[in-house]
């Protein structure tokens, strides 16, 4: 570290080692904006805490990395960096390496070396520590690690600042715990914000969490142009799925450079790769299931332009940085302008043009009202989960919590990050505990940030249906005053993309997307904790219990038979015979199916809403396939399992709890396999939690099934 200087009272010479230090960080030719400089000086003079509302390439890394540089060369503590994705991460270290400032990480892919960052901390040998917000949870790390590290900072940054408020686009709960580290900062210590998409009501929610107490001054906000030069915005509509992806296979290898094709869902996302890999068009898919190893060797590659491009959802997203991406489409309309927004703003930043292309399809619609239900639970079933973490004599954890709670774990667990920033719980070894503080739910804040939800949605269907400019538009849902017609994209400019498809494409398009059959994966292992709800089912599922690996038609969030299939099942739906097209794809799905043993016979689950439908697919099936229809399985009661749970263990008591062979299958299951042994079909609708299909599968390997093998319409994963 260089010896300790004052340059807070010279502020000639300040911004003299501040270009310095911009120059060594971004090349000769650099010179600081004006904001920037504004920024530096309100953060290394001042000690101010600041909030910078910038599009994405104006360089807002630039202010931070520089201004930690002058905080060090005055003798303060590492710059802390809260930043979210491993990706941005990996691209700040670099840039901070450029410039003679040694940065380190920590987050949960590299566990192994967090002693040995701790300890060069702590011998004053790291300027930059970036921290990925899921840390400041961590119990460890936030009892043991972080009061230290906060006490010691020379500069604290918020990276993608837009999460820390629940009215931003990504909002996260995990962001929060900002809020409480802001608060107990020393006096002194400057904090810098930053994003690229904040409209005027999450700058302002933003910037006051910054201020963090009414003593200190008001937080500097440096708010500018969110106009972007390079882009050219378009919109395509198609008619159909097989349209969209003929479409990107047609003129994909047309645009210049490399980009990203952004999908709203895994399936889309991997269905779409297969197909343009098939096409001759290099991509990758790039999702929050893909391997982190494979994810960073993905990135690599679209950086290298040793593809086309990434085929990806929103987990590839803020901090992605590579300045000559050349395009960035969407097969799939985002259900927020300002999510759009931040994820073209990926292109561009390094070249003159650079096109911006958006497919929506019919079903977006329903994607985002599926999105829309993973918002904050309601009253009742948080009160219950404050309730269950009161009662209990020591930490729960989400497992345990499942039993008591009707959550899935994602959300279970979202709601609990926001219960402990508000102070109501607590995580600490082994899992959860209450607090006992006072906590009110507030139901006004959720209703109206649900409301806002909303606005965005109908937003995003008038910018695909605008006749004024598009760019124009997007900043003015940002609220940027200097919004003004682009010239550039297709409505100002009149030049469109063409709609029509090349026939092979197209053909091509079908085929592929007409190709039913996805896994279905066995469960392998009972819940935890489910003695809580009377049922003795712990550890391994006995293999000669377990299911086979099963198949399903399609995903509903397929973009080739999750069309068909979403209307098939959906709630107002009539329960009606299988329909031929639907059958002949299940029967597809049969033919292309590589089992070890061809199965002998047929028994379906029993369905309270679509009976016919499943009694219907199993007959026919049997007599396709010469199979022995054996009948159904039954519930106890004949009331059924009930209103659907939603997480596992509560699904699975359920289930354990009234679907039942009964006589008269078991002897039938037990005579087809003396007279023809072999596996049987299990036939359902739809696949959720895999229960249902995994007791049904136990009860007929009790009977005497040497294997079962579960097949249905429908999955919901991915």
């Amino acid at each position: 570290m260089a010896t300790p200087t004052d340059l807070t009272t010279d502020l000639g010479a300040l911004r003299e080692r501040a270009e310095e230090h911009l120059r060594a960080l971004a090349g000769d030719g650099a010179r600081l904006r004006e904001d920037q400089w504004t920024a530096i000086h309100a953060l290394v003079a001042e000690r101010r805490r600041a909030l910078v509302v910038q599009r994405t390439g104006w360089g807002k890394s630039a202010v931070y990395f520089v201004a930690t540089a002058l905080r060090r060369a005055e003798g303060a503590g590492p710059t802390v960096i809260v930043s979210p994705l491993l990706a941005l991460m990996r691209n700040q270290i670099a840039a901070a390496e450029r410039a003679g400032i040694h940065a380190r990480t920590i987050n949960s892919s590299n566990t192994t070396a967090w002693e040995e960052t701790y300890a060069e901390v702590a011998q004053g040998r790291v300027d930059v520590l970036l921290v990925s917000p899921e840390r400041l949870n961590n119990p460890e790390f936030r009892d043991r690690v972080l009061p230290e590290l906060a006490a010691g900072a020379g500069l604290v940054v918020i990276d993608e600042a837009h999460c820390v408020s629940d009215w931003g686009h990504d909002f996260r709960p995990d962001y929060r715990r900002i809020r409480s580290l802001l608060h107990d900062l020393p006096d002194g210590v400057p904090v810098l914000a930053t994003t690229a998409t904040a409209n005027e009501r999450v700058t302002h929610d933003v910037a006051e969490q910054l201020q963090a107490g009414d003593d200190r001054a008001d937080t500097l906000v440096l708010r500018g142009t969110l106009e972007r030069e390079s882009l050219r915005l378009s919109v395509v509509e198609l008619p159909d799925a097989t349209s969209r992806l003929g479409w990107l296979a047609e003129h994909l290898p047309e645009i210049p450079g490399s980009g990203i094709v952004y999908t709203l869902t895994v399936s889309a996302a991997q269905e779409t790769a297969r197909f343009l890999n098939e096409q001759g068009v290099e991509v990758l898919a790039y999702t929050g299931q893909t391997d982190p190893d494979e994810r960073r060797a993905a990135e690599d590659a679209l950086l290298d332009n040793r593809v086309k491009a990434l085929v990806a959802t929103s987990a590839l997203g803020m901090g992605f940085d590579k300045p000559d991406l050349g395009f960035v489409a969407h097969l799939g309309a985002p259900q927020s302008p300002i999510s759009y927004y931040q994820q073209v703003g990926r292109a561009g930043r390094g070249v003159e043009r650079a096109e911006v292309i958006l497919l929506p399809g019919r079903e977006d619609v329903q994607i985002w009202e599926y999105f829309a239900g993973l918002s904050f639970p309601p009253e009742e079933t948080v009160r219950r989960t404050l309730d269950v973490l009161a009662e209990a004599e020591g930490p729960l954890s989400p497992a345990h919590l499942e039993t008591r709670v009707d959550l899935r774990r994602t959300r279970l667990e979202q709601m609990l990050k926001v219960l402990d920033v508000d102070g109501a719980v607590r995580r600490v070894r082994g899992g959860w505990i209450a607090t006992g503080r006072p906590w009110t739910y507030d139901s006004a804040r959720y209703a109206q940030v649900a409301a806002a939800r909303e606005r965005e949605q109908r937003a995003m269907l008038d910018y695909i249906a605008t006749d004024t400019c598009r760019m124009e538009f997007l900043r003015r849902q940002l609220d940027d005053p200097e919004a003004v017609a682009c010239g550039r994209c297709d409505v100002c400019t009149g030049r469109y993309w063409p709609t029509e498809v090349d026939a092979g494409r197209r053909e091509a398009a079908t085929d592929h997307l007409d190709r039913p059959g996805t896994p279905i994966a066995p469960r392998r292992q009972w819940p935890t904790g489910m003695d809580t709800l009377g049922v003795r089912l712990s550890g391994k599922i006995p293999p000669e219990l377990r299911a086979d690996e099963g198949r399903a038609l399609g995903r509903l969030t397929d973009i080739g038979w999750g069309s068909e299939l979403r209307r098939v099942l959906a709630e107002d739906a009539p329960d009606a015979p299988v329909d031929e097209r639907v059958l002949q794809g299940v029967v597809r799905v049969l033919a292309s199916w590589n089992w070890e043993e061809r199965p002998v016979g047929v028994v379906a689950m029993p369905s309270l809403t679509r009976s016919t439908l499943v009694a219907d697919l199993a007959s026919r099936l049997s007599s396709l396939g010469r199979l022995t229809p054996l009948g159904s399985l039954s519930y106890r009661t004949g009331r059924g399992p009930g209103t659907r749970r939603h997480n596992s263990a509560m699904r699975l008591e359920q289930v354990y709890s009234e679907l039942v062979a009964d006589p008269e299958l078991q002897e039938r299951v037990a005579e087809s396999q003396r007279t023809r042994p072999g596996p049987l079909l299990l036939v359902d609708d739809m696949v959720d939690s895999g229960w249902s299909l995994t007791v049904g599968a136990a009860l007929l390997r009790k009977a005497g099934a040497p294997r079962v093998l579960p097949l249905t319409l429908a999955t919901t994963g991915g």
